[in-house]
């Protein structure tokens, strides 16, 4: 259909200068040919060489079409207010309403300039977005680290995984905000999550609370973002974890309650809440509590798997050996001596059938501490320094916040009076000194030392 034949549509004016435009019945040449003759005069007013100033036709269609903010740079504010007597903060802003609309009777045909201009401003728009993205190969990379990372998390030096981790962060960072691309921009906050909650577990265990809780609510709020049930579940169990380790047990069932309803978890992923639940409920002093999310623990047995606790795995996932570990710790809290002695072996034998390499050096430190808590609840002193052994020739840079807290409650308990006066308590105690004392971490701040001391 031809333009001539279609009826003039009404148009209301987005700006001032719009309407004025309209009402001179103006082009957008015959704009620019007034525009550069106004430079010329006032250059010449103001005793300056002529003035070359003009106007592109996108600009124009942008100060019309009410897309700027601020004024433009000189002079065109100058050249604006000389054509049209109003100020250009006025001429770039809506046109003053009265009783009814200015221009709102105005009738304007769109001509094929204006049909133009508007196709190459969407076209303008689109490649802007399009050029917002980046190489799937570069994300390809992104994960392909975060994956290596997560999995030789224990095996890695933990000041290497807090470096890589943040690197990572950023990068993901970086990456989001060069990409508009819906499918980039998820795996771009799926990469930032993942990065996040990697940060948040080697700064617990470098010995920073507030960071590692700070950071598992950053991992929570970049699942909330893409809607990942596992990352959103992973990082409320970190903060359950958290929550108990900071003398908040009841907040951590709360948390890990709420993790638990996230969709689409697999079986290692409920393993890993219920274990942190047991803790909780141990610290709350909940015997039957704490021994029914151990039992949930243990029948995890559906075959359903997720993408981050199984595909992804390492610091993510939950091997039965780490669940073995962390269970001795919560029978340790309900004072069942042999349960911890039977769970803390169990993680040591699972441990030891792995090759050397593969170990887990924090999880077996912590195992073979908790298995010293065991037998010094039942006063075997032998038996404790027997475990302790493997643990004094980890080297300082291994020695976790988590480690350190297990080791305080060693030294605690052998100065009962039971243990006072024996020369092997005094001796052992003084080595446990030393060895928190060379620790790279820190013990955490203000926490409360877990209640296993006669």
């Amino acid at each position: 259909m031809s333009l001539a034949r279609r009826e003039p549509s009404k148009m209301e004016a987005r700006t001032l200068l719009q309407l004025l435009v309209w009402e001179h019945g103006w082009t957008y040449d015959r704009f620019r040919r007034e525009y550069e003759k106004a430079a010329k005069e006032l250059a010449a007013a103001a005793g300056e060489p002529p003035s070359t100033a003009t106007v592109e036709e996108q600009t124009f269609r942008r100060w019309t079409s009410g897309r700027v903010r601020g004024l433009p740079n000189s002079p065109a504010p100058d050249v604006l207010e000389y054509m049209f007597g109003h100020s250009a903060r006025s001429l770039l802003s809506a046109p003053p309403r009265k009783e009814s609309p200015p221009g709102a009777g105005f009738v304007t045909t769109i001509n094929e300039s204006d049909l133009a201009m508007t196709a190459r401003d969407a076209a303008s728009h689109a490649g802007d977005a399009a050029s917002l993205s980046v190489p799937d190969m570069t994300l390809d990379q992104l994960d392909d680290d975060i994956v290596a990372l997560a999995r030789e998390y224990n095996r890695t030096s933990p000041f290497e995984v807090y470096r890589r981790a943040k690197d990572l962060l950023n990068i993901a960072q970086s990456m989001l905000e060069r990409t508009q691309v819906p499918r980039q921009r998820e795996r771009g906050y799926l990469a930032a999550g993942q990065s996040a909650a990697v940060l948040s577990a080697i700064s617990f265990d470098l010995g920073s609370l507030p960071a590692a809780v700070s950071l598992s609510r950053t991992a929570a709020l970049y699942g909330q973002v893409i809607e990942h049930g596992p990352l959103q579940a992973y990082a409320h169990g970190a903060l359950a974890f958290l929550s108990f380790w900071g003398g908040r047990p009841a907040d951590a069932v709360r948390l890990v309650r709420t993790a638990q309803q996230f969709g689409g978890l697999g079986d290692k992923a409920m393993t890993r809440l219920f274990v942190i639940e047991g803790r909780a409920h141990g610290h709350l002093g909940d015997h039957a509590a704490a021994v029914r999310a151990v039992r949930n623990a243990l029948e995890q047995s559906t075959g359903a798997r997720d993408e981050l606790h199984d595909d992804v795995g390492g610091e993510f996932g939950f091997p039965s050996d780490r669940v073995a570990m962390s269970n001795a710790t919560t029978y340790l809290l309900l004072r069942d001596a042999d349960g911890a002695e039977e769970a803390a072996k169990q993680a040591l034998q699972l441990l030891g059938a792995k090759p050397e390499d593969q170990r887990p050096l924090l999880v077996s430190t912590q195992a073979n501490v908790d298995l010293a808590r065991a037998r010094l609840l039942r006063g075997e002193l032998d038996g404790v320094q027997e475990a302790l052994e493997p643990a004094f020739g980890v080297p300082a840079e291994w020695r976790g916040a988590g480690t350190l807290e297990r080791m305080a409650a060693v030294r605690a308990g052998l100065g009962h009076a039971d243990f006072r006066a024996a020369t092997e308590a005094v001796e052992l105690g003084e080595r446990i000194e030393d060895f928190t004392a060379a620790a790279s971490a820190q013990r955490l701040a203000g926490t409360t030392p877990l209640p296993i001391e006669p």
